[in-house]
C-alpha cells in the first residue's frame, strides 16, 4: 500500500518507560505506568523533528506488562489495524513493559497485515531515572517506524532491532536485555539511522484477516498453560489442568525436546483427552530437531511463551 502521508501514531500501554520512582537514583523501586503516553512523547527533545510529521500519541492501556491482558492485546490489534489502513499513517510505534514484550511483539505480529512497521519500545529505567533510556529507545524506534521500506512488527531496545519471532528478554535489570539469540537482530539505529542485516520480517495478509475476525467476536480466549520439564517432575500437574478444563498445553522440555516419563505419561494422556499438545525446548538458543515419529506437535522454533500465543490463535480460529 502506498503511503500518502508522515503521521506516525504512538500507542501507549505503559510500562517501564513510563513508570516513576522517588528518588532518581532508583532504578527498581518505581511504579509502572504512572506517566501519560503524551507527556512521554513531550519530554524527548528533536522526536517531532525526527517523525518527519506529525505525532499522534494514543493511550491505550496503563498497565505494568507483567500484568497483560487478552482484552489490552484485541483492543491493541484493532487500533493497529485501523492505522496501518489509514494511508496517511507511516507507522506505528508502541510503549510497553519490557516483561511481556515479546509476547505482546509476536501476538501482534501473528494477527496484523504488517505492510508497514509496527514498532514496540520500552525502558529498563523509570522515567524518573538520573539517565533513563527510556528517551533514547522512543527515538529510535521513531527512525524505524520512519526508515523506508520498513515493515513488520519489530521491537526497539539498546539501540537493536530484533524480529517480533526471535526476541527475549534475557535479563532483569541491565538497560541492554533483549536478545534474538543465536538468530541475532535485524539491525541497529546508529545516530538516528537504521542498518540492516537481515530483510524486514513479512506481514500476515490471509491468516492476519481472519485473526483479526476472531479477536472480535471472541467472547473468551481459550485456556492454554505452560508447562516445563525438570529433574523430577510429575504428571499431576498436567492431570489437575486435564480436569479444570485446559484446552492447550505447551511443554518447555530440556534439550531437544526430551520430556520426564512422568510428564511425558500425562501429557499423552491429555493428547488422548483432546487436549493440544505442543512441545517447545528451555534452551535460549537454537530450536528442537523434530524426528520421525514424534509423539508432540513441534513450537516450530518459538519459545514456549510464544507457541502458547499461537496454540491459543489456532484454538480460537
Amino acid at each position: 500500500m502506498q503511503v500518502h502521508g508522515q503521521k506516525i501514531v504512538v500507542l501507549g500501554t505503559g510500562g517501564t518507560i513510563a513508570g516513576t520512582a522517588s528518588a532518581a537514583d532508583d532504578n527498581i523501586g518505581y511504579t509502572a505506568a504512572q506517566v501519560g503516553v503524551e507527556q512521554l512523547l513531550h519530554a524527548v527533545p528533536g522526536l517531532q523533528a525526527a517523525s518527519g510529521g506529525s505525532l499522534v500519541a494514543e493511550q491505550i492501556a496503563q498497565l505494568d506488562s507483567k500484568d497483560m491482558e487478552f482484552s489490552v492485546w484485541g483492543a491493541l490489534a484493532q487500533r493497529c489495524a485501523s492505522a496501518l489502513a489509514d494511508p496517511d499513517v507511516r507507522g506505528v510505534v508502541i510503549t510497553h513493559g519490557t516483561d511481556t514484550l515479546e509476547e505482546t511483539a509476536w501476538f501482534l505480529q501473528s494477527v496484523l497485515d504488517a505492510h508497514k512497521p509496527v514498532v514496540l519500545t520500552c525502558a529498563m529505567r523509570p522515567a524518573t531515572a538520573l539517565v533513563p533510556d527510556g528517551p533514547q529507545n522512543l527515538l529510535d524506534a521513531v527512525a524505524v517506524a520512519t526508515t523506508p521500506g520498513a515493515r513488520g512488527v519489530v521491537v526497539v531496545a539498546a539501540g537493536a532491532v530484533h524480529c517480533a519471532q526471535r526476541v527475549q528478554k534475557v535479563h532483569p535489570y541491565r538497560v541492554d536485555a533483549f536478545s534474538s539469540g543465536d538468530a541475532g537482530p535485524l539491525g541497529w539505529v546508529e545516530e538516528g539511522a537504521v542498518r540492516l542485516v537481515k530483510n524486514w520480517p513479512s506481514g500476515q495478509s490471509k491468516q492476519a484477516l481472519l485473526a483479526m475476525k476472531n479477536i472480535a467476536s471472541c467472547v473468551q480466549w481459550p485456556r492454554v498453560e505452560v508447562v516445563l520439564s525438570y529433574a523430577g517432575a510429575t504428571g499431576a500437574l498436567v492431570d489437575s489442568l486435564v480436569r479444570d478444563g485446559v484446552q492447550g498445553i505447551v511443554v518447555a522440555a530440556t534439550g531437544n525436546g526430551t520430556i520426564h516419563r512422568a510428564l511425558e505419561g500425562a501429557l499423552l494422556r491429555a493428547q488422548a483427552a483432546g487436549v493440544r499438545v505442543v512441545r517447545s525446548t528451555r534452551c535460549p538458543e537454537g530450536q528442537i530437531l523434530p524426528k520421525p515419529g514424534d509423539t508432540f506437535a513441534d513450537s516450530r522454533g518459538l519459545s514456549a511463551v510464544k507457541a502458547r500465543i499461537s496454540l491459543m490463535l489456532e484454538l480460537l480460529a
